[in-house]
């Protein structure tokens, strides 16, 4: 081949360029983005000399060595899962700490239901929490009197004081005293709001103490199933009740 003839096909020849890599794949890194041979011969060497790191660690490591994680460990799904010792715990063990677990719940129970009976003393002359509105019946013997009843003078009040359900005197003490207590409707209503939320913490502590009862023979049902004996499951558990279980009858020395 003449010199000429080379000379021609080197001027002929074109430098090597990498093809443009569509935007699609711009989010699969800087590899896939540039596809360049120097990064990725980079990436490449880079791993080997990782993997050769971790071969030669293996074959450093004592095969003698032992550590707790050999035997407590476990792959689950890929994932090392470390395993939990499991308490050993006896018949006598879980009784005790059952019997503790209600003496708590009673305790907590009792102090609710002293609050309870704090609030009823303190709304003792207000109707009762959650009752619908109050009525007062009055008997009359004849359909006339029906027709021509009047509340506030069947009551001995002025009409204002009608609507009072606590509080209201009569017209013989309002002539020898002032009506007591607030009578401005701003004050009055903000004091109905007072009586309003105080009935609903009553009626979220009962509901709290009651909750708290159905705890306690929830645990002891429970306590009671650690008795070697048989039983049959009469009524499953609920959640306003345990569950009811109907144990064989043994004699007592």
């Amino acid at each position: 081949m003449s010199a000429a003839f080379r000379k021609a096909a080197k001027a002929r020849q074109r430098p090597h360029r990498e093809r443009a890599q569509p935007a699609a794949r711009t989010k699969l890194g800087l590899l896939e983005k540039k596809k360049d041979y120097r990064l990725r011969a980079h990436d490449y060497h880079k791993k080997q000399n990782a993997l050769r790191a971790l071969q030669k660690k293996a074959l450093d490591k004592n095969p003698d060595e032992f550590y707790f994680k050999m035997i407590r460990a476990e792959v689950k799904d890929g994932v090392h899962v470390i395993k939990q010792p499991k308490d050993e715990v006896t018949q006598e063990q879980v009784k005790l700490m059952r019997t503790q677990d209600i003496k708590y719940v009673e305790m907590k129970r009792v102090a609710e239901a002293k609050k309870i009976e704090r609030l009823k003393a303190e709304l003792h002359l207000l109707d009762a929490a959650g009752s619908g509105p109050g009525r007062h019946l009055f008997f009359v013997d004849t359909e006339r009197e029906v027709q021509e009843f009047d509340i506030a003078t069947r009551l001995d009040t002025v009409p204002e004081l009608v609507d009072r359900v606590y509080n209201r005197p009569t017209i013989a003490t309002l002539q020898r005293e002032t009506v007591k207590g607030p009578t401005d409707p701003a004050h009055l209503k903000k004091l109905a709001q007072q009586r309003k939320n105080q009935y609903d913490l009553l009626r979220q502590r009962i509901e709290r103490e009651k909750a708290m009862f159905v705890i306690t023979q929830k645990i002891q049902t429970r306590k009671d199933l650690l008795d070697k004996t048989h039983k049959v499951k009469v009524k499953k558990e609920t959640t306003t009740g345990p569950a009811i279980y109907k144990f064989k009858f043994q004699r007592k020395r």
